[in-house]
C-alpha cells in the first residue's frame, strides 16, 4: 500500500495531493453531498500543515464540489439545478456545433478510432466497472472534438460534465442507464459515418436530454443531495 506520504514526495506540493484525493473521493460519491470536512481532520489524515489543506478546499469550492462558510463547517455541496441547467445548456450548444464540424470530416479512419473506444465501453459494461465506463464516455466525446477538427472545445465540454458527473455517476448504479448512453453512442458514431448531420444532432439533443429523467428521479430519492 502507498503512503499519502510518499504519494507528496512524488507530486510538485503538498495542496496537488490533498486536492486530487479529495475530488476524486467527492466525484465517486465516496464523500457525499453534506459530508462536513474539516482543515484540522484532514490535515492529520494527510500529514501536511493547514495552509495547502486550506488551499485545495479554495479549488474545490470555485469547481463548486465544496461549500465554505465563514464559521462554519466545510461541507461537500449538494446538486444545484442552477448549476445543472446552465451546464447542460452550454454543454448543447457546443455539442451541436461539434457534431456538425465532424460530419463535415467524417471518414473510416476516423470512425475506426471511435470504434475502439465503444469496445472499451461495452467492456467496461459487461464487466461492472462503472467508473471506467465514465471515464471512457469522456474519452468518446473527446475523440469526436479532436477527430472533427475541434479541440479546443472539449475543455468547454470539460467544464460543463464536472457540474453533473455526481449526477452521472449516481445514475450508472440503474443497470439501464448506462446501456441507453452506450446505444445513444453507438447509434451517434453510426450517423457520423453516414455523415448523416441531421440524425447525428438528434441523437446529441436525445442523448444530453437523457440527464433531465436522471435528475428527476435522483431527486425525488435523494432530496437531501440538493441545495
Amino acid at each position: 500500500m502507498v503512503e499519502t506520504t510518499d504519494l507528496i514526495d512524488r507530486r510538485t506540493t503538498a495542496m496537488d495531493v490533498v486536492f486530487e484525493r479529495l475530488h476524486d473521493e467527492i466525484v465517486s460519491l465516496e464523500l457525499l453531498p453534506g459530508t462536513k470536512l474539516s482543515e484540522v481532520d484532514v490535515a492529520r489524515r494527510f500529514g501536511v500543515s493547514r495552509q495547502p489543506v486550506r488551499d485545495a478546499f479554495n479549488r474545490l469550492d470555485h469547481l463548486d464540489l465544496l461549500l465554505i462558510r465563514p464559521q462554519k463547517a466545510t461541507e461537500v455541496r449538494g446538486f444545484s439545478m442552477e448549476r445543472i441547467t446552465r451546464a447542460r445548456f452550454v454543454r448543447l450548444a457546443i455539442d451541436l456545433e461539434v457534431i456538425r464540424q465532424a460530419c463535415a470530416v467524417w471518414d473510416s479512419r476516423r470512425a475506426d478510432a471511435l470504434e475502439r473506444n465503444l469496445d472499451g465501453q461495452r467492456q467496461a459494461l459487461d464487466s461492472g466497472r462503472p467508473g471506467d465506463f465514465l471515464a471512457l464516455d469522456y474519452a468518446f466525446h473527446k475523440l469526436i472534438c479532436e477527430l472533427g477538427d475541434s479541440p479546443f472545445a472539449i475543455e468547454t465540454i470539460k467544464q460543463c460534465k464536472q457540474k453533473v458527473d455526481r449526477l452521472c455517476r449516481l445514475s450508472l448504479g440503474r443497470e439501464r442507464e448506462a446501456a441507453n448512453l452506450l446505444e445513444d453512442h453507438c447509434e451517434l458514431a453510426r450517423a457520423l459515418s453516414n455523415k448523416d448531420t441531421e440524425h447525428a444532432t438528434a441523437i446529441t439533443r436525445k442523448h444530453l436530454g437523457r440527464l433531465d429523467a436522471v435528475v428527476a428521479a435522483i431527486r425525488g430519492e435523494h432530496a437531501e443531495y440538493f441545495e
